[in-house]
């Protein structure tokens, strides 16, 4: 069993980032208009997604506050999919790359789902 020692390497926060981040690139190419609106709130909602994974891992050891955490990216994720679905509808981004993104959403909703679900596993173990 491997210990994980930061955040970094949970695969979930990877996945979480690299959309993150893919999320930031495509955003580039949104109209000027929706810099402070759209752009700016799908941006942030992404982002937080990683910070709460974040912060629940540095709060593993309290289940409470390590679920709370989990709870709340949970959030931002559903956030996020809903800008997605306005960017898809205004058509600022094709509806497969609507599907790609929603797709590692879904991936990111189950795997928070299922850390949740078992929070003492995380605190006691440290893996993955």
């Amino acid at each position: 069993m491997t210990t994980t020692r930061s955040h970094r390497e949970l695969k979930i926060y990877q996945l979480a980032f690299e959309t993150a981040t893919r999320i930031h690139e495509i955003t580039k190419s949104f109209p000027s208009e929706e810099e402070y609106s759209l752009t700016n709130q799908i941006r942030r909602s992404s982002y937080s997604v990683c910070t709460h994974i974040a912060e629940a891992w540095r709060r593993r050891q309290d289940s409470n506050n390590f679920v709370s955490e989990l709870t709340d990216s949970d959030s931002e994720v559903i956030a996020s999919t809903v800008w997605l679905e306005f960017a898809l509808h205004f058509k600022y981004i094709t509806p497969e790359l609507h599907k790609e993104l929603a797709h590692r959403y879904d991936h990111i909703c189950h795997q928070l789902t299922l850390m949740i679900s078992d929070p003492e596993k995380w605190a006691h173990h440290h893996h993955e």
